[in-house]
C-alpha cells in the first residue's frame, strides 16, 4: 500500500557510491530503431536543467537548482566542461531520458547522471541507455575506473540496475532532505 509524504516533510535518505574498477565485456547496447541518442554539444545551462528536472524531479534532484540560484558560474563551467558530455535519448522528436559523463577526474568517469523522464519508465529503455553510457564512459582513452551514486529517493530499480551492470557498492552515506513535492512511497 503506497502512502503520501507531503512537501516540507523531511526524510532520511542513504546515498550508495559505487565504482565499476574494470571495463566490462559488453559494448553499447542496441537501442530501439525509434529512439536517436543526440550529443549536446557546448549546451546551455537551461538544457542540462531542463532534462534534470524532468527526469529527477520525482526523486527530489534540487542540488543543481540550487546550485543555479547560488553559484550559477560553477554550474555553467560544470555543463559547458568539454570532460563532461550530455547524451539524449529522443524518440518521437521528444526527450525520453539522458546521461551525463564526466571525466574532469583524471583515470575516472563518473555516471553523473542517468535517466528516464517518467513517460518512458518501465517500457525497457532503462537498462539499454545504462549499458550505452557505461560503455560510452569506457572508451574514452585512459579511464580505469567509472563512478555512479544513487539514493533512495531515486528509482527503487536504480541501485539493483547498476549493480547488475558491474557496479559495486564502496560507501554509503546517511542524509535527510525537506521534500520540494509530495511524494508517493
Amino acid at each position: 500500500m503506497s502512502r503520501m509524504i507531503p512537501a516540507g516533510t523531511t526524510v532520511p535518505f542513504t546515498i550508495t557510491y559505487l565504482e565499476m574498477p574494470e571495463r566490462p565485456t559488453y559494448g553499447p547496447a542496441q537501442l530501439p530503431g525509434d529512439i536517436r541518442l543526440e550529443r549536446a554539444i557546448d549546451p546551455p545551462v537551461w538544457y542540462f536543467l531542463s532534462l534534470y528536472d524532468a527526469v529527477g524531479r520525482e526523486y527530489e534532484w534540487q542540488d543543481r537548482f540550487e546550485q543555479a540560484e547560488q553559484d550559477p558560474e560553477a554550474l555553467q563551467a560544470f555543463v559547458r566542461s568539454p570532460d563532461v558530455v550530455i547524451w539524449t535519448a529522443i524518440k518521437n522528436g521528444w526527450p525520453h531520458g539522458f546521461f551525463m559523463l564526466d571525466w574532469r577526474e583524471p583515470g575516472e568517469c563518473d555516471l553523473a547522471y542517468f535517466g528516464l523522464v517518467p513517460q518512458a519508465v518501465g517500457d525497457g529503455l532503462g537498462p539499454l541507455l545504462v549499458q550505452t553510457a557505461i560503455a560510452t564512459g569506457w572508451a574514452r582513452e585512459g579511464v580505469e575506473k567509472m563512478t555512479v551514486n544513487t539514493c533512495t529517493l531515486d528509482h527503487p530499480a536504480a541501485l539493483r540496475l547498476y549493480q547488475k551492470m558491474g557496479f559495486e557498492p564502496v560507501r554509503r552515506e546517511e542524509r535527510e532532505r525537506v521534500l520540494t513535492f509530495d511524494r508517493v512511497e
